[in-house]
């Protein structure tokens, strides 16, 4: 008798059983495995899976001609040596629904098969079997390893287009099965640098890690725009952007270039990956620094070491909770000091705020004290707020702008604001969590150090309740006059004025929109008309492209959005021109049918850069942008699409568009001369806008010059 059948009849004596016999066949051509050799041959992997593809019936068929426990044995030898291998379709399906993995699902069929066979005596060593050189799990690939960590650190889909040197990466996205059980989605964009916007808003919306990648070459290249904006605006995202061939690395391969040097101005960590071995710390450490830091992490990876046999640990999570930074007693005694002194006091607050509404409203009203607002800070400042005075800078509005100018004391409550123009040379306060920006925008008086919710905590019990509310209500009155006067100019009584003017469809949009609604704005006039007329209420979020102002950010953005909040109305308000930049994410809309809500504001021209030209005492040229009709191309995508030239219809048009259930497309035929005038109207501005008309008059009539100025004087400030 060879080797493999008398190993096979000492393993198979169960407890007090007599020696069995069994039958030539299929069972020692199963066992002998277990030597592994045949004529001094190591038997091959292919060998192996191809005997492991037995079928039940083939194994029932040779049950009755041998012994019981031999039977049995021969069915825990195929689950033992075959695992992981196309083994037992049959149970496959059979069991296929009672949630278990199939490894699971196959060892429980055999301990129930060999127990019928063999007796409830042999079911302690099924249950058990030998673990042998075969038997060990199958190896698991680097690739696998770092998709788990990021399923671990809450990541539940991945941005991009996939590619060779992404394979790995792809492959092991699939294997999990997809976010609904339990794994992560890959969502297929046109461009990668939609990918890179889509998980920057879904970032700043959900506060957790989002990532994106990009395969090696031109494909992470195109990341770079995004990751930019995520990085600017504090986004906790990792990108994973793939490399070529390490050992090619340094040789002018083909679309070589090198993504670890590339991305260091715009992420807080970059790190290329040369080893397995290094591979589970990296990735660990970019998590860290995304999270921990706000903003972007870029993870090298090169193909063929994505590819290897995963050989370190992987490191456990490290998930915290974000601490709170407590500034220093002295510092806020200082500013409750100067706020005590000061006549008349003045608030400008950033999106550093969020969290602490009730604090600020606190201290307003303990100062009398105006407040003004950023656009990053609308979402958290503006709503019920009594003290609200608009927002400053060139998209600003209301009297935000007068009333810091003309304060003793100006406080600025996180924000970074950057135009250094429109804040006032007077005495200035400053709270801010990063110490690095205190006093890089203005010249500050009192520096405080701290996360705005603890300071104002300390604050307010330091700070005597003014009795005076003159200049409060000065600005108060102000503003209530300028939005009524100029910012709500001709968002009334226009129904039937053409072509639309967009102050009136943003102010109808703000009207039908949900109250949870999350709105993302197009850089440029679509900035302007959601930060002028569309109500935060505390419930909705505005997203934008505010920190680093690039075109085509809407779409992209309401992507992430959406796929983040699957229950939540998302509205992109976007313009022509940056619709058309990235207009081939329509299609990832249609593909995923997302219930995106896509309002056009077509002007056919670049609004913005016209009115930089204009004060900049330019003609506008090369602004121009071709008319297209959006709506009859997102119609043959599959949208519901209405084109809108009517201002009748609008109101109509929105409510159909946003009942739909999947995606949609509102485009507004809007006045192309409607530019956006700040609330703050330099001598140089007036002075550059009058030569750009005389130049307009010498080059293009008296009627065009009129023609903008009328469709402009309903936005020029009133005192």
């Amino acid at each position: 008798m060879d080797r493999h059948r008398s190993g096979c009849r000492r393993r198979c004596r169960g407890p007090g059983s007599r020696e069995r016999h069994t039958t030539d066949g299929v069972l020692p051509r199963l066992l002998f495995w277990e030597g592994l050799e045949r004529g001094g041959e190591t038997v091959s992997r292919a060998t192996r899976s191809d005997h492991c593809t037995v079928k039940v019936a083939q194994v029932l068929d040779v049950l009755p001609g041998i012994d019981r426990a031999d039977a049995a044995d021969l069915l825990i030898t195929v689950i033992t040596l075959c695992d992981g291998w196309p083994v037992l379709p049959q149970v496959d399906t059979l069991l296929a629904g009672n949630g278990a993995d199939r490894t699971t699902r196959r060892r429980a069929f055999i301990v129930r098969t060999a127990t019928l066979l063999a007796g409830a005596d042999y079911i302690g060593r099924v249950s058990t079997p030998p673990q042998t050189r075969e038997s060990a799990p199958m190896a698991k690939e680097l690739a696998n390893q770092l998709i788990e960590q990021l399923q671990a650190a809450g990541v539940q889909r991945i941005y991009g287009i996939v590619g060779d040197s992404l394979n790995p990466i792809v492959d092991a996205v699939r294997q999990t099965g997809g976010a609904a059980k339990g794994g992560i989605d890959w969502i297929h964009v046109r461009h990668e640098e939609a990918a890179a916007f889509a998980a920057a808003a879904e970032a700043q919306l959900t506060g957790k890690l989002a990532v994106c990648a990009g395969s090696c070459g031109p494909g992470n290249l195109h990341l770079i725009n995004g990751l930019y904006d995520a990085n600017r605006s504090g986004a906790p995202v990792l990108a994973i952007a793939s490399h070529i061939p390490s050992k090619q690395i340094g040789s002018s391969f083909f679309q070589e270039t090198h993504p670890d040097r590339i991305f260091n101005e715009c992420s807080v960590y970059s790190e290329l990956v040369s080893t397995a071995e290094q591979a589970p710390r990296v990735m660990h450490s970019a998590i860290q620094h995304a999270v921990g830091l706000g903003g972007v992490a870029v993870v090298t990876l090169p193909g063929d070491i994505a590819g290897l046999e995963a050989t370190a640990p992987t490191p456990l999570p490290a998930a915290f909770r974000p601490a709170s930074l407590v500034p220093d007693p002295a510092s806020v005694q200082a500013l409750a000091d100067a706020i005590n002194e000061a006549g008349k006091v003045a608030i400008f607050a950033g999106a550093g705020v969020e969290g602490a509404h009730a604090e600020l409203m606190a201290l307003a009203e303990l100062a009398k004290a105006p407040v003004g607002h950023s656009l990053r800070g609308k979402d958290f400042v503006q709503y019920d707020n009594p003290f609200d005075i608009g927002m400053t800078g060139l998209l600003g509005y209301g009297a935000a702008a007068e009333g810091i100018e003309d304060a003793d004391l100006l406080i600025l409550l996180g924000t970074d604001f950057p135009y250094d123009q429109f804040l006032p040379d007077t005495r200035t306060a400053q709270v801010d969590r990063a110490a690095q920006r205190l006093g890089r925008r203005t010249d500050v008086d009192i520096a405080v150090h701290g996360d705005v919710l603890p300071t104002l905590r300390a604050l307010l019990p330091l700070v005597t309740a003014k009795k005076s509310r003159r200049f409060l209500d000065q600005m108060l009155k102000k503003h209530d006059r300028l939005m009524n006067k100029a910012v709500g100019a001709y968002t009334r009584k226009v129904e039937k004025k053409q072509p639309i003017h967009p102050e009136y469809a943003a102010s109808l949009l703000d009207q039908v929109a949900a109250e949870n609604a999350i709105f993302t704005a197009d850089t440029g006039m679509c900035n302007v008309w959601t930060a002028r007329y569309i109500n935060p209420l505390g419930t909705r979020r505005l997203i934008g492209s505010f920190l680093h102002g690039s075109m085509a950010n809407a779409l992209p953005h309401a992507i992430g959005a959406q796929l983040a909040n699957p229950g939540r109305q998302v509205i992109s308000v976007s313009g022509d021109g940056g619709l058309s930049m990235l207009l081939g994410e329509l299609i990832t809309l249609a593909a995923y049918k997302l219930p995106v809500n896509v309002v056009v504001f077509n002007n056919s021209t670049l609004g913005m850069v016209k009115l930089e030209m204009l004060v900049d005492g330019l003609p506008d040229f090369g602004v121009d942008v071709p008319d297209a009709n959006y709506a009859a191309v997102s119609k043959a995508l599959g949208f519901h699409a209405v084109r809108v030239t009517d201002p009748a219809q609008i109101e109509a048009a929105y409510r159909e568009a946003f009942a739909h259930p999947g995606p949609s497309l509102v485009e507004l035929i809007t006045d192309p001369k409607a530019l956006s005038i700040p609330p703050k109207i330099s001598g140089s501005q007036v002075l550059g806008f009058a030569t750009a008309m005389s130049k307009v008059v010498l080059n293009r009539g008296a009627g065009e010059a009129v023609s903008m100025a009328r469709s402009n004087l309903r936005n020029i400030p009133r005192r």
